[in-house]
C-alpha cells in the first residue's frame, strides 16, 4: 500500500486527499461543510462532533478500494481554538476558534498581569492575542467554573481529531505555538504564564508534552477504522496546524523558501533554523511542525478585498482577471488602503479601507480593481519587508490560496516583491501537507528528500519579476506606505 491520507480542519469544511506515492499524485479529494456558530459579540465556536460528523461525510465520498489502501494518516486543523477535555475524554464545551474575539476582556487581563505586551514578547516570544488560546482558557474558568473544575486536558482543533482516531493525547511545537502558553524559544510550557492565567492549579498537568518532530502517535483504533472504512491500526503522525501543513505542501521546510497565501486573509511565512522573534510583535513568533521555526505574517484583508470590488462591479472571474490586465501598474495613480476589516499587520483593529489619489481620469473600473489587488499585495510586500528585516531569507515566494489563480496577480507578486514566484501542480493546501508528513512516517526518506521527489512546480505558472516593473512597484510600495501612514493617522493610531 502507497496511499496515505491527510484531513485538514478547516473553519468552513473538513478535507480529506488520498495521495498515491508510487504515482505520485492525488487520486482522490473531498470535502464536507461545517456549520458556525457567530455572534455580534465576537462568539464563534463549533462542536467537536460536527468535527467528527462531516469527517465521516468527507470519507463517504472516497472509494471504499482508495480507503483501504490508506497506509498511514495526517491531520492538519485550524490553529488557537480550544477543546476542553474531562477525565473520560469528553469534551466539556462548544470549541472557540482562532476566530472568536469575545475574550478580548480576558485577554487584556492576562497581558496586564503579566506586565504588558512587550514583556509577554520578552517572555515568551510573541505577544498574547484574543484568538489565541490562553484566554479562551480564562473565560472558561471565569464563565462556567462548574466545566473547568472537570478540565483534566487542553486539545487544539487537530488534537482533539488525532485524539478521536488513536485515543492519544498530544501537541506539536507548530500548533502550540498559537496557544499563548508556549516560550518559542525553549519551546516548553512557560509557567509563568500558565500561573498568570491561573494561580490556582497547575495547568501544566492538562497540556501534554511537546513533540518537537514528525512522529507516529499511534494507531488507528478498531472501531474508529470500521466506521471510516480504513484499515485497523494504520499510524497517524503528529500533524499541526494548518500554516504549518501549508509550509510542507509547499516545500518551506529550509531557509531560501517564503510561502505566500492569497486567501480571504494573506499569509506570509519563512522557514528558519533559528529563533525569530519580532521586537515590537508585528508577526507572529511560531515553531514549525519540522523541527525549526516558522515567523508568520498574517494580513486580515486579501482576497476579501478583491471579492468585494468584484462584486460590486458583478464580475465574474474572468472579468476581473480581464480588468486587472486592463489596466496599467500604478492603476492610474488610485491607491488602495484595503483596510475592509481592520488591519493585524500593521495592528489597526479599527481602520477602515480607504481609496486616495482619484479624480475624473482614472476613476474607472478598471483602476479601482487593480488598486485594490496592489494594496493587498503592498501590505503582503511590507509584512514580507519585515520578516527579512528579522533574518528571513526570501529566494523564492511559493504562492497559494485562491488569488494565486490569477495570471496577473502571480505577476504582480514577483514585480511587487521582486523576488520569483513558484507554483505547484497539488493545490490542496494544509491536507496535501498533512498526507506527505504522513508519508514520511511510513519512509526510509526524509522529509526534504521526500518533497523533492514528490512536489512538482507547474512550469507555466511560474513567474520571474520583470525588471522595469520590479523598479516601479519599488516607488508605487513608497507611496501606498505614505497613504497607510495616513490611513492610521485618521483613525488616531
Amino acid at each position: 500500500m502507497t496511499s496515505v491520507l491527510g484531513i485538514d480542519i478547516g473553519t468552513q469544511s473538513v478535507k480529506a486527499v488520498v495521495y498515491d506515492a508510487e504515482a505520485k499524485e492525488c487520486v482522490e479529494a473531498a470535502a464536507a461543510p461545517l456549520d458556525l456558530y457567530q455572534t455580534s459579540a465576537g462568539v464563534a465556536e463549533q462542536l467537536s462532533e460536527w468535527w467528527v460528523t462531516a469527517l465521516h461525510e468527507a470519507l463517504e465520498q472516497i472509494d471504499p478500494q482508495v480507503r483501504q489502501r490508506i497506509c498511514a494518516i495526517g491531520v492538519s486543523g485550524q490553529q488557537h481554538g480550544f477543546v476542553p477535555l474531562g477525565e473520560s475524554g469528553e469534551v466539556l464545551a462548544p470549541i472557540k476558534l482562532w476566530c472568536d474575539t469575545s475574550t478580548v476582556v480576558e485577554c487584556e487581563a492576562i497581558m496586564t498581569e503579566f506586565g504588558g505586551s512587550d514583556r509577554c514578547i520578552e517572555e515568551i516570544g510573541n505577544p498574547l492575542l484574543p484568538g489565541y488560546t490562553a484566554s479562551k482558557v480564562r473565560w472558561l474558568k471565569e464563565a462556567h467554573p462548574d466545566l473547568y473544575d472537570r478540565m483534566t486536558c487542553i486539545l487544539l482543533p487537530h488534537d482533539y481529531i488525532n485524539y478521536y482516531l488513536t485515543g492519544e493525547r498530544c501537541m506539536e511545537a507548530g500548533d502550540a505555538s498559537g496557544t499563548g502558553f508556549l516560550d518559542v524559544r525553549s519551546r516548553q510550557w512557560s509557567q509563568e504564564m500558565l500561573q498568570v492565567v491561573d494561580s490556582s492549579r497547575d495547568l501544566r498537568e492538562c497540556l501534554p508534552e511537546v513533540e518537537l518532530e514528525n512522529v507516529a502517535i499511534g494507531g488507528l483504533l478498531p472501531r474508529v477504522a470500521k466506521d471510516l472504512g480504513l484499515a485497523s491500526d494504520i499510524p497517524v503522525s503528529i500533524g499541526g496546524g494548518d500554516n504549518m501543513m501549508a509550509a510542507i505542501a509547499t516545500g518551506n521546510v529550509e531557509p531560501g523558501i517564503v510561502t505566500m497565501s492569497l486567501g480571504t486573509s494573506g499569509t506570509v511565512y519563512g522557514y528558519s533554523g533559528e529563533v525569530v522573534v519580532d521586537p515590537v510583535g508585528e508577526f507572529a513568533a511560531f515553531c514549525s511542525s519540522t523541527g525549526g521555526w516558522l515567523p508568520l505574517v498574517c494580513t486580515m484583508n486579501c482576497t476579501v478585498a478583491t471579492e468585494l470590488l468584484r462584486d460590486l462591479f458583478k464580475l465574474d472571474l474572468s472579468g476581473f482577471e480581464a480588468n486587472l490586465m486592463a489596466a496599467k501598474p500604478g492603476a492610474g495613480g488610485v491607491i488602495t488602503v484595503p483596510y475592509f476589516n481592520g488591519e493585524r499587520t500593521p495592528n489597526l483593529p479599527a481602520a477602515r479601507a480607504c481609496m486616495l489619489n482619484m479624480d475624473s481620469d482614472n476613476t474607472r473600473p478598471e483602476n479601482i480593481l487593480r488598486s485594490a489587488v496592489e494594496g493587498v499585495t503592498f501590505g503582503l510586500r511590507h509584512g514580507l519587508s519585515r520578516l527579512q528585516e528579522e533574518g528571513v531569507q526570501a529566494e523564492k515566494i511559493v504562492l497559494s490560496g485562491g488569488g494565486a489563480n490569477s495570471p496577473t496577480w502571480r505577476q504582480m507578486v514577483a514585480d511587487v516583491c521582486n523576488v520569483a514566484v513558484l507554483m505547484y501542480r497539488q493545490e490542496e493546501g494544509a491536507a496535501f501537507g498533512a498526507a506527505i508528513q504522513a508519508l514520511e512516517i511510513v519512509s526510509d526518506s526524509g522529509l526534504s528528500e521526500i518533497l523533492q521527489e514528490h512536489l512538482y512546480e507547474d512550469l507555466e505558472r511560474c513567474c520571474l519579476p520583470g525588471g522595469e516593473a520590479a523598479g516601479f512597484y519599488d516607488d508605487a510600495f513608497q507611496e501606498y506606505q505614505r497613504a497607510a501612514e495616513q490611513v492610521a493617522g485618521y483613525y488616531g493610531n
